[in-house]
């Protein structure tokens, strides 16, 4: 009984330490069988070990690209400042290149309107001033006749208005035929109305009584019959 007692305490012993044993031995065979399980996993570690590495390289990207947008940003600023100021000069130039030109332009006027003025004050000074009375007349219905090309002389003038109404601008005939058919003759060269009307020279008097109407008209009436009024010698 006691015999039986000993072996079977022997075996208690001796598993206590199989027990150690085997565990050391599993857990050697399992971190053997890890290795040998995962292919690769030298490669892996080194893999991880790059992506370690590679994520403390993105700050240092990172921060090169924003010296980079930075250094643009300058850039473009810069840029826009010389463009504003480019700008600004030209339209700086622009403005006081109008204002010389208008300066020189309201100069140029002041100049046009003076000699204009001065030329205005020479023909005034230069036009000649008719006195009210037969010679006057007769030399001022002259210039009127040379400026519209219509022949006659001081003389022929003279000569038929002395002839036709002794140099009396109311004159009027209330005899002959003319008057008979109801236009009489009138003025100092005695022309009937439809005669003046057909011969009135523009820039005079419409009135057949005005004594440079009247010459004038007879004297282009008489150029166009007659050639000149210098050659009409009696009635016409």
């Amino acid at each position: 009984m006691s015999k039986h007692v000993t072996s079977g305490h022997s075996r208690s012993t001796l598993t206590k330490t199989q027990k150690f044993s085997i565990a050391g031995v599993a857990t050697l065979g399992a971190a053997a069988l890890a290795f040998s399980i995962v292919p690769g996993s030298s490669e892996a570690q080194t893999e991880a070990l790059g992506t370690h590495s590679a994520a403390w390289s993105v700050p240092v990207d990172a921060q090169q690209s924003v010296s980079k947008q930075q250094s643009n940003a300058s850039k473009q600023a810069k840029d826009a400042a010389a463009a504003k100021a480019a700008a600004d000069k030209k339209a700086a130039a622009d403005a006081a290149a109008k204002k010389k030109a208008d300066a020189e332009a309201a100069k140029k006027k002041a100049e046009a309107d003076r000699k204009a003025k001065e030329t205005a004050s020479r023909a005034a000074a230069r036009k000649p001033v008719y006195a009210n009375n037969l010679d006057g007349w007769i030399r001022q219905s002259l210039d009127i006749m040379k400026s519209k090309g219509i022949p006659g002389s001081y003389d022929g003038l003279h000569r038929n208005i002395m002839r036709e109404s002794t140099g009396n601008p109311n004159a009027k005939n209330g005899w002959d035929i003319n008057a008979i058919n109801g236009t009489p003759s009138i003025g100092l060269l005695q022309v009937i109305q439809p005669t003046f009307d057909a011969y009135h020279v523009s820039g005079t008097s419409t009135n057949i009584y005005d004594p440079v109407a009247n010459i004038t008209a007879a004297a282009n009436y008489a150029a166009d019959r007659y050639g000149s009024i210098d050659n009409v010698n009696g009635a016409y």
